[in-house]
C-alpha cells in the first residue's frame, strides 16, 4: 500500500495478536490491486452487555484512485461474527470482491456487447428458401429462411434493413439470427 494501514479497535482493548492479523489480511490486498492509498480498519465490540457472545462489527474504509470501498460488517444477525477474526475474513473478504471489480473497471476489462452486423435485403429466393443480405462494405451474404427472426420470410422485400450474425457455413459466410432493422 502507498500509504500506511490505520488500525482503530474501539470499545475494546487493542489485541496485538489481531493487529498482526488485519495487518496480513491489508498486505494481501496488494495482490489484489497495486493501486491502493489508503486503508482504515475498524473493529469494534458495540454490545458489551449481552449475556451471550459479543457480535464484533468492522468497517475497512479504502481508497484507491477515484474511488472509496467502504464495507461495514455491522454483524448484529450473524452468530459467527462473535469471534472477531470471523469477522475480520468477511470483511476482507467483501473487500477483495469490491476491489476486483474496481480493478476489472480500471482495466476497461468489462463485458461490452459488441453490435452485430448490419445490412439490406439485397436478393430473395421465396422458392428456394434463401435469401441476401449486402453489408456496408459490399459483401452479400447468404441467409435461410429459418434464420429470420420472427418467421415472416414471404413478408420481406429488398432493401429491408436487418441485423444478423455472421458466421461460417460449407459454402462461405452465412447470417444467423436475422432481426428486421427497418422495412422500406
Amino acid at each position: 500500500m502507498q500509504l500506511p494501514l490505520q488500525i482503530t479497535f474501539r470499545h475494546m482493548d487493542p489485541s496485538p495478536h489481531m493487529e498482526a492479523r488485519i495487518r496480513e489480511l491489508a498486505e494481501s490486498l496488494d495482490t489484489y490491486s497495486t493501486h491502493i492509498m489508503h486503508c482504515h480498519v475498524v473493529v469494534s465490540e458495540p454490545d458489551k452487555h449481552h449475556h451471550q457472545g459479543n457480535q464484533f462489527d468492522v468497517r475497512i474504509d479504502l481508497t484507491a484512485p477515484g474511488t472509496e470501498i467502504v464495507i461495514n460488517t455491522e454483524s448484529r444477525d450473524n452468530p459467527a461474527h462473535e469471534d472477531p477474526y470471523v469477522a475480520l475474513r468477511d470483511a476482507f473478504k467483501a473487500v477483495r470482491r469490491k476491489l476486483q471489480d474496481y480493478e476489472r473497471e480500471h482495466r476497461l476489462d468489462v463485458k461490452t456487447h459488441a453490435i452485430p452486423p448490419s445490412g439490406w435485403i439485397c436478393e430473395l429466393s421465396p422458392a428456394e428458401n434463401f435469401g441476401r443480405i449486402r453489408t456496408a462494405d459490399e459483401r452479400e451474404i447468404y441467409f435461410h429462411r429459418n434464420s429470420l427472426v420472427g418467421g415472416q420470410f414471404d413478408k420481406l422485400v429488398t432493401g429491408t434493413e436487418v441485423r444478423f450474425t455472421e458466421e461460417q457455413g460449407a459454402q462461405g459466410p452465412q447470417a444467423s439470427t436475422v432481426h428486421i432493422v427497418h422495412a422500406p
